[in-house]
């Protein structure tokens, strides 16, 4: 129907409908940025903000591609109890005259980006620009994995625990002491206190050998409750019997406080309020470190993203009040580790390895989907040859040189990786794949453009690109 047909009352209606719509009721997208240590979320969010403030580079959001974006901009977060994110020193260490990574992410917070838009299709021409929020919420993958400790009694995670890291070399210090213990003793504080002083000095050593299974997170993460006996138990073998006031059971009462007090409230003020979220994991570095790596990869984000199951896991429900989060993007991040031509192998790697979180989240109502992709860009592409064969490989900066990777060739098959890390091979049987610590060089960015990136935009289409 023609514009000029319909009635002028009918016209100045919707203009006025959508006036009061776009000016009293700005829509505020809260996007939750998580993942495991080492996955990169913080040079996620610095690449992110930088390309939308300056979108040469974000072809893949619908918006910007369509001209519809007329300005974004930076603006106090709304929770004033939050630290606000550090863009502004995140993104200098990443393009300063000594470029290095960022610190990675140590507490909750958070950032502000306003977008002026115009909208499309019928009213575009009846109404002005609208102004859209995006609220970033980045917290700490150590605190994440406590998520999976709502569901568990103080015995489960135990016998879990002890059970998973028994065979473990970092663990050996910790597993002799653990062994000797006896919870039906009466409680001796000292000795408490030395037993989870042991268990966290575990914990660093694990996460410093990348074990991606280190609860609970706030024993690497402490902040103000450092010292509290909120964090001062550890796992011990179950004794036969445990009268009141024993080792045993006073560990079991501060577990479970450590629960209520502490992990609940961070997720219900938090985790809350989500509407968009991007699970980030170093799945590359996983395939580096072997199939037990990849195979506990599986296993953790599994346990995490159980967040979003329906059924028995009635208690997120509840503390969420029954709000869904819409959007999930599994993402495998430093994509620019690989040659292009390997990224569809790894979207698909990334993709199976977490298919059982993503067909939960599915089954929840979330729309979800897999991508690789890159915050910042550390390399570029080249090609060597080797043995008369060439071979497509990246090449960036390590230490004071500039050093060419080719770590060899992932399968095009998911299965190749995940059936012998499932089965507990030690091993790769067919091929070895390296990894280097690139680090970001020197450049000299276009006006216009923000940081290299990989993905950033089809990431951010499928995030929030409907609300733009």
């Amino acid at each position: 129907m023609a514009l000029q047909n319909i009635p002028d009352g009918i016209v100045r209606s919707i203009e006025g409908a959508v006036a009061r719509a776009s000016g009293s009721l700005e829509p505020v997208v809260r996007l939750g940025v998580t993942g495991l240590s080492r996955a990169g979320k913080t040079v996620f969010i610095t690449g992110l903000v930088a390309n939308l403030l300056d979108r040469g580079r974000m072809g893949q959001l619908s918006a910007v591609a369509q001209g519809r974006v007329e300005a974004v901009y930076l603006q106090p977060q709304p929770d004033l109890t939050l630290p606000r994110f550090d863009y502004e020193g995140h993104l200098a260490a990443l393009t300063g005259d000594a470029p290095h990574w960022p610190e990675s992410t140590k507490a909750v917070s958070e950032l502000r980006l306003s977008f002026r838009v115009r909208p499309s299709g019928f009213l575009a021409g009846l109404t002005g620009p609208r102004v859209v929020h995006l609220d970033i919420v980045d917290y700490p993958g150590e605190w994440l994995l406590d998520l999976s400790l709502l569901e568990r009694s103080y015995a489960d995670w135990s016998e879990a625990v002890l059970d998973r890291i028994a065979k473990r070399a970092e663990a050996g210090e910790f597993m002799a002491v653990v062994r000797a213990e006896d919870g039906s003793l009466p409680l001796d504080e000292g000795r408490a206190q030395a037993l989870a002083a042991c268990y966290t000095r575990y914990l660093f050593a694990a996460q410093a050998a990348g074990r991606g299974d280190c609860t609970p997170g706030r024993f690497l993460l402490p902040g103000d409750l450092a010292g509290s006996p909120v964090l001062t138990f550890a796992p011990i073998p179950r004794p036969a019997s445990a009268a009141r006031g024993s080792l045993w059971r006073e560990m079991e009462r501060r577990y479970d406080a450590y629960r209520a007090q502490v992990v609940k409230p961070f997720f219900r003020d938090h985790f809350a309020r989500i509407d968009r979220q991007i699970v980030l994991a170093d799945v590359l570095g996983a395939i580096h470190r072997g199939p037990q790596a990849v195979e506990e990869l599986r296993r953790t984000m599994a346990d995490v993203l159980g967040a979003f199951r329906p059924g028995r896991n009635g208690w997120l429900t509840r503390i969420l009040g029954g709000r869904r989060v819409e959007r999930i993007l599994f993402a495998a991040t430093k994509a620019d580790h690989l040659h292009h031509s390997q990224h569809a192998a790894l979207t698909a790697i990334a993709g199976a390895l977490l298919r059982e979180a993503k067909d939960r989240a599915e089954f929840a109502g979330a729309r979800t989907a897999a991508l690789s992709l890159a915050g910042f860009r550390a390399t570029v592409e080249d090609e060597v040859m080797r043995d008369g064969v060439a071979l497509a490989v990246v090449r960036g900066r390590v230490g004071d040189r500039t050093l060419a990777l080719y770590p060899g060739r992932l399968p095009e098959d998911p299965a190749r990786l995940l059936a012998p890390a499932r089965q507990g091979a030690e091993t790769w049987l067919e091929a070895e794949f390296g990894l280097m610590a690139f680090e970001p060089s020197r450049m000299a960015l276009k006006p216009g453009d923000g940081v290299p990136h990989i993905r950033l935009d089809r990431a951010a289409e499928f995030l929030f690109g409907d609300k733009l």
